[in-house]
Formats: structure tokens, sequence, C-alpha cells
């Protein structure tokens, strides 16, 4: 009689399995401050099982996370967040969402060596989280595009005025998205992924 469990039994699942027809991955990087969002965005595109770091809060946080805003939230990434997206049969892109506290920022540099581009994922009703988020972004030269992600009580903002409260360039892309539906996400990144395609087409300025 064979005493091993089931689960050894089971093989890989079929949507954890790459299709052989994958020829291009590309590694994309989700930012933003606390509490913005981020840990949602990847689980709710991610064709695989997300690997989350999320640890329950405790009072050893009081005093050194600013909670102004998400007194609600329970839980934080502590290293990073994990998934997978096959836009098409070709292009496969991996998802790594990184911590919002300032206090995890030091990995961020393992996490953007070999990043194509970004998403800050931004929240209206706390734009001053994502202002040193951007500028990190701005001093390695990493492309990226802004995703206001929609919450109940968000304040409306023209993008004309988005944009000078976040002193973006005209050229970096905004995108109204709901993080938790896998289609807003998904179009999320197909506006990073053209904002890429269209900076191979731009001469290099001298």
């Amino acid at each position: 009689m064979d005493f091993r469990s089931s689960e050894t039994l089971v093989g890989p699942r079929s949507e954890d399995i790459l299709p052989a027809s994958a020829a291009t991955a590309v590694k994309v990087v989700i930012v933003g401050g606390f509490g913005v969002g981020k840990t949602t965005l990847v689980g709710a595109v991610s064709e695989i099982r997300p690997l989350t770091t999320e640890e329950t809060m405790t009072q050893a946080s009081a005093g050194v996370d600013d909670l102004a805003g998400v007194e609600r939230k329970t839980a934080t990434t502590v290293a990073m967040d994990f998934g997978r997206i096959s836009i098409n049969d070709e292009l496969v892109l991996y998802l790594f969402g990184t911590p919002g506290q300032q206090r995890f920022w030091f990995l961020w540099n393992g996490l953007f060596e070999g990043a194509l581009g970004a998403v800050v994922l931004v929240d209206t009703r706390r734009l001053e989280v994502s202002f040193d988020v951007i500028g990190r972004l701005e001093e390695r030269g990493v492309p990226f595009v802004v995703a206001v992600n929609s919450f109940p009580e968000s304040p409306g903002f023209p993008i004309a005025e988005l944009r000078a409260a976040l002193d973006l360039p005209d050229e970096v892309p905004i995108v109204e998205c709901d993080a938790r539906r896998r289609d807003s996400g998904r179009d999320v990144l197909m506006a990073l992924m053209r904002y890429l395609y269209s900076l191979t087409l731009t001469p290099e300025r001298s």
C-alpha cells in the first residue's frame, strides 16, 4: 500500500505551467506607498497562485508606519509579492510587488534588478505617499505608468491636475484602475507595455 499523501502525488496545476509558446518574459515591478493596493493588484491579475509575504501588523509598527487613511489595515508586505500573467501566447510578465513602508525600501535594489518597467499605484486620498516613490523611479531611470486605484472614498481629480500634483512629464501615462479586478489590472499592464514599446520608437535625445 502506498502511504504517500495525495498532495505529493499531484503534479503542477495546469495554470502554473508556462506555455511552450512563451518566447519573451518581462519583469515588471509594482510600486506605491503603504496601503495603495499593490498586493491586491498582483493577486488579482496573476494566473498562478501569487506568492505573498504579508505579515500581521503588530504594536511594534506603532509610531513607525503611517496609518493615516488606512487605519483598518491589519497586514503588510515585508519582502515582496510575486505573480505571473500571460499577455498573449508569446509574452509573459513576471510581477514583483514591493513593500510600501520606507523602512523596507532597501529591498527595492534587488527587486528592480532586470526590471523593464514599473506600475506606480496611487491613492488620491493620500497623494503624498507617492512623491518619494516616483522620485526614486526617476532617479533610477525606470520607465513607469501611474495607475490611480479607485477606492470608495477617493476624490476625483482631472488628469491634468493629477499630473501637475505628481509633477509628471506629459509622456508618462496615467490610467484609472480597480486593483481588485483582473481585467482592470490587465489594462494597466497593457498600458505599460504600450508605453515601453513607444519608448523604443522614440529617437534618443542628444
